[in-house]
């Protein structure tokens, strides 16, 4: 019984990976073909390159993605895993046979809209793909590479890599044109955080209150979540009442739960002292597992999600 329900398991995930590789293919290759490239745009990475040699020498933009991310592809073999090096391969084919065989008229003429919703359809092309466990842009494993043998750090690298390509494309296209690519590239960070973290981001929440013990029953109850308690003394409420040594709860939810959280805390304590902040990464506890979790809110955090996918499959 184990095994078949291992395998099912296996099998249930890699058509979950496969549909989510096909979804972010598809996106990236809309927003790339309806939008990007008909207003002569570019993005960030391997991905800018691309679009760059392309505007300048008129060379297929579906080659250079293949030719460009060769290197990167060895090094995600060497540097990561093979199964990685595949996943990266067949997204990156994938999307280049998207592009030259898709045929569709640019959504729009309007600038700003090209370059924000070519952006948007981009970066939710590259989360998907992310969470299928692939990348549509070597950059990040450039990074990881120099990283692991130089002092930079993985967004040095990329800031650095990025500050160039879009130097270049002031110099090549315009500034204007250039100033359209990074609305564009800052577009697609926001839609691939998004995609990655979405409503499943986690938010650390505090709760002072001097019904500590009703609240922590409650929240695994009610919530569904897990809550760590420990001492604290000090001032209390809006006029600053001392409670002395009293306790403090900590709980992670995801953006959803907070409300829930909220009101059902304040329903047992309407004066009960709530704070939220934002949680980067988590490990183990009462907390639904992401298949790529994050550590950074960059571009280059994805650096992290790629290195972790690397290692279960190890």
């Amino acid at each position: 019984m184990f095994s078949s329900g291992f395998h099912r398991s296996n099998i249930f995930g890699f058509f979950r990976d496969v549909l989510l590789l096909g979804c972010g293919i598809f996106s990236a290759a809309i927003g790339l073909k309806a939008l990007i490239i008909p207003s002569g745009f570019i993005d960030g990475g391997v991905t800018g390159v691309s679009l760059l040699i392309n505007s300048q020498t008129g060379i297929s933009f579906s080659w250079l993605l293949l030719i460009v991310n060769i290197p990167f592809f060895i090094l995600g073999w060497r540097n990561i895993n093979l199964d990685f090096a595949v996943r990266m391969v067949v997204a990156i084919i994938g999307l280049a046979i998207a592009i030259e065989f898709i045929e569709i008229k640019p959504f729009t003429d309007d600038k700003i809209l090209a370059a924000v919703f070519g952006g948007v359809m981009l970066g939710c092309g590259i989360g998907f793909t992310m969470r299928g466990g692939g990348v549509l842009d070597g950059t990040e494993v450039m990074a990881l590479y120099i990283n692991k043998h130089t002092a930079f750090t993985i967004g040095d690298v990329i800031l650095a890599f990025n500050v160039v390509i879009f130097s270049v494309a002031a110099l090549l296209l315009g500034l204007e044109r250039a100033l359209y690519s990074v609305l564009t590239y800052l577009s697609a960070s926001k839609a691939v955080d998004f995609i990655i973290e979405g409503i499943e981001e986690y938010v650390g929440v505090t709760i002072v209150s001097k019904e500590y013990q009703r609240v922590m029953d409650m929240i695994p109850v009610k919530v569904g979540r897990g809550v760590t308690s420990y001492k604290g003394t000090g001032g209390y409420g809006k006029r600053g009442e001392m409670l002395g040594e009293h306790e403090i709860l900590f709980a992670v939810v995801t953006r959803l739960e907070v409300a829930k959280l909220k009101k059902e805390t304040l329903r047992i304590d309407s004066r009960a002292f709530i704070v939220q902040s934002s949680v980067k990464e988590i490990e183990g506890g009462m907390i639904k597992e992401r298949s790529l979790p994050s550590s950074e809110r960059t571009m280059g955090g994805r650096i992290k999600r790629i290195k972790k996918f690397g290692r279960r499959r190890d």
